[in-house]
């Protein structure tokens, strides 16, 4: 990778952890569903897989996992597992709605988000052993469509700055 490319990946990645920390000290709705947030380092990962690759976006999202798993939530937690898999499940599904639909990045946005709900979800399944943690899977749902589109607009407003520019 050209230093160039290496530079405006590493200077991406701080700013979806800086995004992850601001988000973090205002939790969504008080904490009262967990895995609820409004998801803006996912505007970084967006704008990347529109910008670069899918191969860089998952690696800043993944990159993203792990450094907030050493600052905050702490590395192989629980909380660390499910964001995983929500991240690791919402990149896939938006590179897939990317590369075969003719969604906007709005409703690719949804799309990753929705899958973000799931991906935790599944990874609480299988860590838990239980199923109870559908329970919380409506709720995650219902706000992953307003959120995901914040999410997208923020994104479709940088792709189009950026390739103007």
């Amino acid at each position: 990778m050209e230093l160039r490319k290496t530079t405006r990946l590493s200077m991406l990645l701080a700013i979806s952890i800086i995004l992850n920390l601001l988000e973090n000290l205002f939790p969504f709705f008080n904490g009262m569903i967990p895995g609820l947030k409004l998801g803006l380092a996912n505007i970084v990962v967006l704008f990347v897989l529109y910008h670069f690759s899918i191969k860089e976006a998952l690696l800043i999202s993944i990159l993203r996992v792990f450094l907030m798993g050493f600052i905050s939530i702490g590395i192989f937690s629980i909380t660390f597992w499910f964001s995983l898999g929500g991240a690791l499940l919402s990149i896939l599904m938006m590179y897939l709605a990317k590369k075969i639909t003719s969604l906007s990045i709005i409703g690719v946005s949804i799309i990753g988000s929705i899958s973000h709900s799931f991906g935790q979800i599944l990874i609480a399944i299988i860590i838990l052993n239980q199923t109870a943690m559908l329970y919380y899977l409506p709720w995650l749902l219902l706000f992953s469509i307003p959120t995901g589109i914040m999410v997208g607009l923020f994104s479709q407003i940088l792709v189009k700055h950026f390739e103007n520019s």
